[in-house]
């Protein structure tokens, strides 16, 4: 083998490897999805969207690096702080979206109706429907710029040592090939992913439970920082 295909190897291993460990590059948009009713495509651009963010983070620090001449150790404790900041950032996201989804949940009612037929009928709903909608799209659009800053936070550890050893080399074809491989790898395991979480959550009634879909996503979110920032992934 030679060595550019050494380096590419390398790079769509990790990339591949570093996706399916961190949960937190695919569960958010999963659970967040499925709470919020999203469509497949709008979660699908949601995810190329934050994954675009979370590579060329990394990507212009790693650039950045290679222009002053640093070291990698002093990138990679960089990324370590980074990848510390959006941990947190993390835990307090999943929180915060679990406390809104239970505070949520308590101002619904839940009503008893006769049907003509005798049956006893029960139902969810809020006092204005059309200001919940209203309320519900802003909602969305705020934990859509809050996944996307935590992403643009999230580091790619292991870009790093990819792209700085190429640059040492003064190869920049290879560096330009290795980088543009460990995005495109990063970013469709996270699409795929997504997508395979997307259609098993959908085969999952959760009927009594709907009116707490929010709380339970934020629950899901913060268990992943928290798994994040306790275990080695």
């Amino acid at each position: 083998m030679t060595e550019l295909s050494i380096l590419l190897t390398t790079a769509i291993s990790l990339a591949f490897i570093h996706t399916i460990i961190g949960v937190d590059h695919y569960i958010p948009f999963i659970v967040l999805s499925r709470s919020n009713n999203l469509s497949v495509k709008k979660t699908m651009f949601i995810v190329l969207v934050c994954g675009a963010g979370h590579i060329l983070s990394s990507v212009a620090l790693g650039f950045a690096g290679i222009a002053l001449s640093t070291g990698v150790s002093v990138l990679v404790d960089i990324e370590s702080v980074r990848g510390e900041i959006a941990t947190y950032f993390l835990i307090a996201f999943g929180l915060v979206y679990t406390l809104y989804g239970v505070r949520r949940a308590l101002k619904k009612k839940t009503h008893r109706h006769t049907a003509p037929d005798g049956h006893t009928v029960m139902h969810v709903h809020t006092k204005n429907s059309h200001g919940h909608k209203h309320e519900g799209r802003n909602n969305m659009t705020n934990a859509f710029w809050g996944l996307f800053i935590l992403f643009v936070f999230g580091p790619c550890e292991p870009l790093i040592p990819i792209i700085m050893y190429p640059a040492t080399t003064q190869n920049t074809f290879a560096l330009v090939t290795v980088t543009l491989s460990f995005a495109a790898c990063t970013i469709a395991t996270m699409l795929v992913v997504t997508f395979i979480g997307l259609k098993g959550v959908r085969l999952i009634k959760i009927d009594k439970l709907e009116r707490f879909s929010h709380a339970l996503a934020g629950g899901a979110i913060l268990s992943c920082g928290l798994a994040v920032l306790l275990l080695p992934i």
